[in-house]
């Protein structure tokens, strides 16, 4: 396993020119994702916001900005839905612990309130009309009629 800093001495490295080519040697390619410390492919965001045309000019950081929020947000969801298969005593992340990590979150809820969440069921709710009524003792007792007298 390499760490952050041989990844980026590695990057620095010059390499020879192919083939004959004159002039001095080139620096090999960093990407935008690694010079920002992201691990979403800023370039593959840039490129989509490009032929989406959502816009006629693009700056600089926006797909830096787009990726990084997209990141914080995944990360956010996997780690809820991790908690949640914890819980279920499991070690895979389905589609059923996403949901359960998503409409349990309220922030996450109200952001993905109209998302279907395939393969993820519902959430165990049952209307509270249903549930039994909750009687005291003593409360029950007094409610009863009195029996009548046993004819001999």
């Amino acid at each position: 396993m390499k760490f952050p800093i041989e990844r980026e001495m590695e990057a620095t490295e010059t390499i020879k020119p192919a083939g004959g080519r004159k002039g001095s040697a080139r620096k090999k390619a960093v990407s935008k994702s690694l010079k920002s410390g992201l691990q979403f492919p800023v370039g593959i965001i840039l490129r989509f916001l490009k032929k989406g045309r959502y816009a006629q000019r693009l700056g600089f950081g926006a797909p830096i900005y787009l990726a990084a929020v997209l990141e914080y947000l995944v990360v956010e969801v996997l780690e809820l839905a991790g908690n949640a298969a914890r819980d279920n005593k499991k070690i895979r992340i389905i589609p059923r612990h996403v949901l359960l990590a998503v409409r349990n979150d309220e922030e996450l809820g109200k952001l993905l309130h109209g998302v279907t969440i395939a393969h993820g069921g519902v959430l165990p709710n049952i209307h509270s009309v249903l549930l039994p009524k909750k009687t005291d003792k003593g409360n029950a007792e007094a409610t009863k009629a009195p029996k009548s007298p046993k004819k001999d």
